[in-house]
C-alpha cells in the first residue's frame, strides 16, 4: 500500500494525541473504529468561529476536507494495524457536515474521503456510509468523520 500512496502523491500525515478522553481507535476481533476526525483548524477559515458549510465553507472547500480527513484517517489504520496492507475491507464510513439549514449537498462533501478510499484500496475501499447535516461541530470543524474497517490477522 505504499507504493499506492506514493502513486497517488499521499504523505500520511503525523498523528497528534487525543485532546479528550477517548481512544483515536479500537481494534475488537476483526474490526478496527476510529473516532471521528475533523479537519485541522488550519484549512479552515480560521477567523470565523463557527465555519458553516454553505455559508463560510464552499461544498469544494468542504469535500477537500474531507479528503484530508480520510489522509489522517489513512495515518490512524496504518499506526493501528502497522501496515495498510491489514486492511480487509472499510466497512462504514460517517460523515457529518456542519452546514446552513437550507444546504443539501453533504454527500458531496463526504465524497471527498470516500473517493480517496477508493482511490487507495480499490474495490476493498468501497464501503457503506451516512452524510448528515449537523447544526455544530467541535471546534469549530466544518466536517467530521469516523470510520469502521474489516482487518486481515497479522
Amino acid at each position: 500500500m505504499d507504493t499506492r500512496l506514493r502513486e497517488l502523491g499521499i504523505e500520511l500525515p503525523p498523528l497528534l494525541p487525543t485532546p479528550g478522553s477517548f481512544l483515536p481507535y479500537i481494534i475488537r476481533g476483526n474490526s478496527l473504529y476510529l473516532s471521528g476526525k475533523g479537519a485541522p483548524r488550519r484549512q479552515l477559515h480560521s477567523d470565523q468561529a463557527v465555519p458553516k458549510v454553505g455559508r463560510e465553507v464552499s461544498t469544494s472547500e468542504a469535500s477537500a476536507h474531507a479528503r484530508e480527513i480520510g489522509i489522517y484517517l489513512l495515518a490512524l489504520m496504518k499506526d493501528a494495524l502497522g501496515s495498510l496492507d491489514r486492511v480487509e475491507r472499510v466497512i462504514k464510513v460517517q460523515g457529518m457536515v456542519n452546514a446552513v439549514e437550507d444546504f443539501t449537498e453533504h454527500t458531496e462533501v463526504i465524497n471527498g474521503c470516500s473517493d480517496l478510499l477508493v482511490e487507495v484500496f480499490g474495490l476493498r475501499g468501497e464501503h457503506t456510509r451516512s452524510a448528515v447535516g449537523v447544526n455544530s461541530l467541535p471546534k469549530g470543524f466544518a466536517v467530521e468523520i469516523e470510520a469502521m474497517v474489516e482487518i486481515r490477522s497479522a
